[in-house]
């Protein structure tokens, strides 16, 4: 089985959970920006959730299924339709041979994720079938969709045959897509190089997300955070916000020039010279990625204990997807 692209949209690319282990040569994490919603979306459609989906960024793509088909579409709120004909999102689809889906426009949020039953079929590289299009690796030949790719669906896992059928997500647990958020941080390792006026301004001002935001790190802006003063240490740069290069945490929020923030995200590079002054925490890195453009985002910091509790939280949201006790599916 197979799924014939008539059009790619803007940036669609295969992702799944991500490509961990190798980040200490270079090699980004990657996988779904929005890790809850895709994993949604394999539920839907009777997938694991390590199966792998399409990620669709503000245009999505148009599609053909050359064999009968069930799919789910998850995440930022998009019509969809198949042979021209509205569907809902958050819910199991039956597609025909030779149907053909497209989208509509955003109503919110950034992404949307597509899953069909068996997954994406593009070969593993590296443990997993994300698209890192920077380094040219995993996905559809190593990069974003064009028209004419034939993407090879898999076959159905027959593991989960037995396990109930999920036909929709409850709207109590689906995500939202807000226009103001706070996210959580854990200050450091580098917070001691911002004055107390600018950790403070860090850590209560209203900051803007702007139109720079991939999946490499988002861009906000907002007031001027001040540094302390001092001399460059030797291999640091002439900016305040320099340091010898170090590593660098998914998440971690660095403020070159002390006036945009950026939080790192999924294909981040994995060390530079610039100092980290917080990481979001990992339970917030999905609400990052469902942020649009001029989204007003307020920085909040938490101690571990709670990171880990949000954590846990986000887990169990998790668990009640495949929760084999839920009868016919949550909420469906």
């Amino acid at each position: 089985m197979a799924f014939e692209i008539l059009e790619p949209g803007l940036a669609t690319s295969v992702q799944d959970k991500g490509r961990l282990g190798y980040y200490n040569v270079g090699i980004p994490q990657g996988g779904a920006m929005d890790q809850l919603s895709a994993e949604m979306a394999n539920a839907l459609a009777g997938n694991s959730p390590e199966a792998a989906v399409l990620e669709c960024t503000y245009l999505g793509p148009k599609f053909r299924a050359d064999q009968d088909a069930i799919i789910a579409v998850t995440g930022a709120p998009v019509d969809i339709r198949v042979n021209g004909d509205a569907c809902e999102q958050w819910n199991r689809l039956k597609l025909a041979a030779g149907d053909e889906v497209s989208f509509g426009v955003l109503r919110g949020g950034t992404r949307y994720y597509v899953a069909v039953q068996g997954g994406i079929n593009v070969p593993v590289v590296l443990g997993s079938r994300s698209t890192y299009a920077l380094g040219a690796m995993g996905g559809f030949e190593g990069r974003m969709l064009r028209a004419g790719d034939i993407l090879p669906v898999g076959s159905a896992d027959s593991s989960l045959a037995t396990a109930p059928i999920l036909r929709s997500v409850d709207e109590s647990l689906r995500p939202a897509f807000e226009k103001e958020v706070t996210v959580r941080v854990l200050p450091g390792l580098y917070d001691h190089r911002l004055t107390e006026e600018g950790l403070e301004t860090l850590l209560t001002a209203t900051w803007t997300l702007t139109p720079v935001a991939d999946r490499t790190g988002l861009r906000f802006s907002g007031p001027e955070v001040a540094w302390k003063p001092r001399t460059q240490p030797f291999g640091a740069g002439s900016d305040p916000s320099n340091i010898v290069d170090a590593g660098y945490a998914i998440g971690s929020i660095q403020i070159p020039g002390g006036k945009e923030p950026i939080v790192l995200h999924r294909d981040a590079v994995s060390g530079g010279g610039y100092a980290m002054v917080a990481t979001v925490i990992s339970a917030d890195m999905d609400l990052l990625a469902r942020s649009a453009p001029g989204t007003k985002t307020s920085f909040r910091a938490v101690t571990m204990d709670e990171a880990l509790a949000a954590r846990l939280e986000g887990k169990l949201v998790r668990s009640k997807l495949w929760d084999t006790s839920a009868g016919d599916g949550a909420g469906g």
